[in-house]
């Protein structure tokens, strides 16, 4: 009875050198597992256009010559965001530059319902909502035209911009000037 006892609770290791061989086993394949799964993920990330010693090109171990390494690095590390740096005191553009710079794309054909430009009768309804109802829809968007209509101008131009396309469709709208800065008062004199 004590034999069949002892088979009950052994295992499939039978002596100290399957154990050893188990216990190997068991840290070397997870090893190879995940140093393939390196491998893998690595050779996929190389640039398919391999420029070799027959253009040239000084090649490093890896095959690549420097411009390739430097262009896929470039390629990896692209901008997410960025900061554009305009002067302050440039001069602003005039509602025709910023309409021919921008808006007459959609306008001057009267794209995805945009009002032709000079068409009085299009404009009619936009006019009689005032002049700033109409900037708030240049600056916010509104329907399929985006904020500032897709553009990088200043909020005085597209405002001058829209003035000149209200005006050429019937409008009276006096052009938006340039704030001008308030002057500091002089110290006063002891």
């Amino acid at each position: 009875m004590s034999n069949q006892h002892e088979e009950d609770h052994t295992g499939p290791v039978k002596n100290p050198k399957q154990l050893l061989q188990m216990v190997f086993f068991s840290f070397v394949i997870p090893i190879f597992l995940i140093i393939g799964l390196v491998y893998y993920v690595v050779s996929g990330a190389k640039p398919t256009g391999v420029k070799g010693a027959e253009d040239g090109a000084q090649t490093t171990i890896s095959g690549l010559s420097e411009d390739d390494r430097a262009r896929g690095v470039a390629q990896r590390l692209q901008k997410v965001g960025s900061i554009e740096i305009r002067d302050a005191n440039r001069a602003l553009k005039t509602g025709e530059e910023v309409f021919k710079a921008q808006c007459t794309a959609c306008h001057t054909a009267g794209v995805a319902g945009a009002p032709k430009f000079g068409d009085t009768a299009a404009w009619g309804a936009r006019i009689a909502t005032g002049y700033e109802a109409l900037l708030n829809s240049a600056l916010k968007g509104k329907n399929a035209m985006g904020a500032q209509g897709g553009g990088d101008f200043d909020d005085l131009e597209i405002g001058r911009a829209v003035v000149y396309m209200a005006n050429a469709g019937g409008a009276k709208f006096a052009e938006p000037a340039k704030p001008v800065a308030p002057v500091a008062a002089a110290p006063a004199a002891k």
